[in-house]
């Protein structure tokens, strides 16, 4: 594949594994076994059928009639929403568990920001029976309690996360101190397209059965099973990478992934990595982050908290580097008000993360024919409290 990883672990300028020493021994098990594991047929089936009749995949490609009508195009949505746990998330869990269980890990350990990754992995965990313990940061905990209630009910143990901003990146940091303490019994479900290699390529490779399975219901619907624009939120970039897979050689298809302003891109209180960032080393892969002048961490800032990362995973940030793909970005604002516009035109509750890359279809002019596939990566149920504080229902 064209914009693919290398041996060495990739992405153009960008990926890599930068890793405490002590961190070695597992990364590069993972990376000496993780291709042999997935080409291997009984994983390949028992992954299969878990998606089929545990997930409920496919998902569907559904025609948005009334969407069309206001944008004077063809848009479809996929489905993510409607998979078991709510959203994307459950595919790399399960895949993940399924690798775990075969290098004969006994605990798991996952971060997460809104929450669904989280879900994602303590469901799976439950479904295995093996222990899971997700770290969260204390502000997450706060805004995405029914996310919190659902990961205890599961049998998870949910840690908080109380330094830094309290957020997504500092669940990350814990949950990476955590692996280091525990390197032997313990693997670590990072939840999107970052960290050190292999899981970039490997998070994105569980999620290419969302345009896998696109490319098959487009043609379908259309007779192509090609769009002419393929859009997805990007905070660390999992939805998305998972949306663009099947489509990165197909160069006529344009790719949008679009990423959190917050309050505005210049505010202060923003996530646009791409606008902001600059290249550098974050959570053990080379990326583009948001950083100060001396290389610290810039907190970043959204009213979605799956897009509050000050970074891109590495694919993203060569996609960026290289003008495959646009990285555009939407205020908090904008995509409050996208998502009650989903409600009232579809009658679907998107994730306020998911409604970043709907906002994004008002900067957009279309000409009759093209064909829009829009990824609704996730459902809002976790995000009503946050709508109801906005709107004042």
């Amino acid at each position: 594949m064209k914009y693919g990883v290398n041996e060495q672990g990739y992405y153009g300028d960008f990926g890599g594994a930068y890793i405490p020493e002590m961190l070695y021994p597992n990364v590069e098990e993972l990376r000496r076994e993780y291709i042999k594991i997935l080409d291997d047929p009984g994983f390949k089936a028992e992954f299969e059928g878990l998606l089929k009749d545990y997930v409920g995949r496919p998902s569907p490609l559904y025609h948005a009639k009334r969407y069309s009508e206001k944008y004077g195009a063809n848009i479809f949505f996929k489905r993510e929403d409607l998979n078991h746990t709510g959203s994307h998330k459950i595919n790399n869990a399960i895949g993940q568990i399924l690798l775990a269980k075969r290098l004969g890990k006994k605990r798991i350990i996952a971060e997460t920001g809104a929450g669904q990754h989280g879900v994602a992995t303590a469901t799976v965990c439950a479904l295995m029976g093996i222990e899971c313990i997700v770290y969260m940061g204390e502000i997450d905990m706060e805004r995405q309690a029914p996310n919190v209630a659902r990961m205890k009910m599961l049998g998870a143990k949910v840690i908080p996360a109380t330094s830094g901003s309290k957020t997504l990146k500092d669940a990350t940091n814990e949950a990476l101190r955590d692996w280091i303490a525990n390197p032997v019994d313990t693997h670590y479900i990072i939840g999107s397209v970052v960290g050190p290699y292999p899981y970039p390529e490997m998070v994105a490779k569980f999620q290419s059965i969302i345009s896998a399975e696109t490319k098959t219901q487009l043609k379908e619907h259309t007779g192509s099973e090609l769009p002419n624009y393929v859009l997805a939120c990007v905070g660390g970039g999992s939805n998305a990478m998972g949306m663009f897979y099947n489509f990165l050689d197909d160069e006529e298809v344009k790719l949008i992934a679009v990423e959190a302003a917050g309050k505005g891109v210049m505010s202060g209180h923003s996530a646009a990595t791409t606008a902001l960032g600059k290249e550098g080393v974050l959570h053990g892969s080379r990326t583009i982050l948001m950083q100060s002048e001396d290389g610290q961490v810039v907190e970043p800032y959204s009213i979605s908290a799956g897009l509050d990362y000050p970074g891109i995973g590495p694919q993203h940030a060569h996609l960026y580097k290289i003008k495959r793909a646009q990285y555009a970005n939407i205020t908090d604002d904008e995509s409050l008000n996208a998502g009650l516009l989903c409600c009232q035109l579809e009658g679907i509750i998107p994730a306020i993360e998911t409604a970043h890359a709907l906002a994004y279809l008002e900067k957009m002019t279309f000409k009759e024919d093209d064909t829009v596939v829009v990824c609704i990566s996730g459902r809002g149920d976790k995000d009503l409290n946050t709508y109801i504080k906005h709107f004042g229902f």
